[in-house]
């Protein structure tokens, strides 16, 4: 057995107490196999005046769209995607989606995140990407009807389900997938009901966004006599694998539906606030029993990856939200930034104990902004950054030494980046201002 130690640090248990121990991991099996004093390694992590956390869980994003960073801004969702972002997305080529996928996956690792789900096009290539840097990732062809002729649709929500089945277990079981409607308003009833069955065949999850806006909510319930989640379980779309980005206006019956079906909701707090979307019912959906993790949404509407970032906004968000400072406290907002999203995303990651993925990130505490100690989790919570984050581990695999990413030229991946978003742009029609 090949190991590798990760020493002299403090670690982040399960129940959210944090001890002086060392980790020691399997690296074939990408396992952690024991926690405690003195444990030598085949290779080792200096975690010395460090906190070892489990890796951060990104479990709603869509990583190429680093590429519209900063293109369009404050503007709300509906005029934002079909004035914006949906006429530039046409354009997009699959080297667009590379590029953009190895700049928001070098930004995660630089920040602690290892396991990302991921909603989008040209999947492969994006799992192309995650092979070669060596992250966990929930991958889907993101499947939309709008504005496309019946057959066409249809051909977009078949892509979906032959891309889930066709990527499943890719990069040595690191991969898996999902099939991924884009929502229930942008995807007609019966290519809704596609997707539910083709998900169902091939034994992989069905993700979409669901209740992000009034906008989305009103319709289907003038139109249907019933609340979008309600007729989401009529078409096959909630059930213990599945799993649905935003929830914002949930009312308590489903919120109820969530917790007896066990559907799973990302929070994504920035997104939804700088869309002016609303406020997400978070501390009522960890109260009834639902499985709640974090996303970023995509860099266009955040503006960051760092889920660090995400994680105090759902804590300081949740409190607004329950006008009530109890509410989302930072062991709750820490365990949906980890264990949470793994629920979400049916992998066993997101907690240090034997048995578990190895896939875990060290933070340096000897900084002027962690500093006192009195509570480290509070800091993971209010205080952190992914700037702090010194080394990550995904898989049993170090992917970034003392702030050097090991799997990806860092310079070429940016300079490739920039280039490809310039030419996007150009290709759309759109002028950039900074060329």
């Amino acid at each position: 057995m090949q190991t590798l130690a990760i020493r002299d640090g403090r670690i982040l248990h399960p129940d959210m107490t944090v001890a002086e121990a060392d980790v020691l991991v399997d690296r074939a099996a990408g396992e952690i196999v024991e926690i405690g004093a003195g444990l030598d390694g085949d290779e080792e992590l200096d975690a010395s005046d460090g906190l070892v956390i489990p890796g951060l869980v990104n479990a709603h994003t869509h990583v190429a769209m680093t590429l519209l960073r900063g293109h369009a801004d404050d503007k709300p969702l509906d005029t934002w995607l079909r004035e914006d972002i949906w006429p530039v997305e046409a354009a997009l080529e699959p080297a667009d989606i590379e590029a953009g996928a190895a700049l928001g996956v070098l930004e995660m690792i630089r920040s602690g995140t290892t396991t990302f789900a991921d909603m989008y096009f040209e999947i492969d290539r994006t799992a192309d990407v995650v092979e070669r840097a060596g992250l966990r990732a929930v991958l889907g062809h993101g499947a939309i009807a709008a504005g496309k002729a019946a057959a066409e649709a249809r051909d977009d929500v078949e892509e979906s389900i032959a891309m889930a089945r066709e990527l499943d277990g890719a990069a040595d079981g690191r991969i898996s997938t999902a099939v991924m409607p884009h929502s229930l308003t942008t995807v007609t009833p019966e290519l809704l009901e596609l997707a539910a069955e083709g998900a169902a065949d091939a034994g992989v999850p069905v993700h979409y966004h669901a209740n992000e806006t009034v906008d989305e909510v009103d319709p289907i319930v003038a139109e249907r006599g019933q609340r979008p989640l309600e007729w989401a379980q009529d078409l096959g779309l909630c059930d213990d694998s599945a799993f649905l980005a935003h929830g914002v206006h949930l009312d308590d019956a489903e919120m109820a539906l969530l917790a007896e079906t066990g559907t799973g909701v990302v929070h994504c707090p920035a997104s939804n606030m700088k869309l002016a979307s609303g406020m997400a019912p978070v501390q009522r959906l960890l109260d009834a029993g639902v499985s709640v993790g974090l996303g970023t949404d995509g860099a266009a509407s955040n503006n960051d990856l760092d889920l660090f970032d995400e994680l105090r906004d759902a804590a300081m968000l949740g409190k607004l939200a329950a006008d009530d400072a109890s509410a989302v406290a930072a062991p709750d907002a820490v365990r949906m930034a980890t264990a949470g999203g793994a629920s979400v995303l049916g992998l066993d990651a997101g907690r240090i104990e034997p048995g578990a993925a190895a896939d875990l990130a060290v933070l340096d505490l000897d900084l002027p902004h962690l500093t006192p100690r009195h509570d480290l989790v509070s800091h993971l919570a209010y205080a952190a950054k992914g700037s702090d984050v010194r080394h990550t581990v995904c898989d049993g695999t170090v992917l970034m030494r003392d702030r050097e990413v090991l799997t990806l030229d860092e310079a070429a991946v940016m300079e490739r980046a920039e280039k490809r978003a310039r030419g996007l742009l150009k290709r759309a029609g759109v002028r950039d201002e900074t060329a």
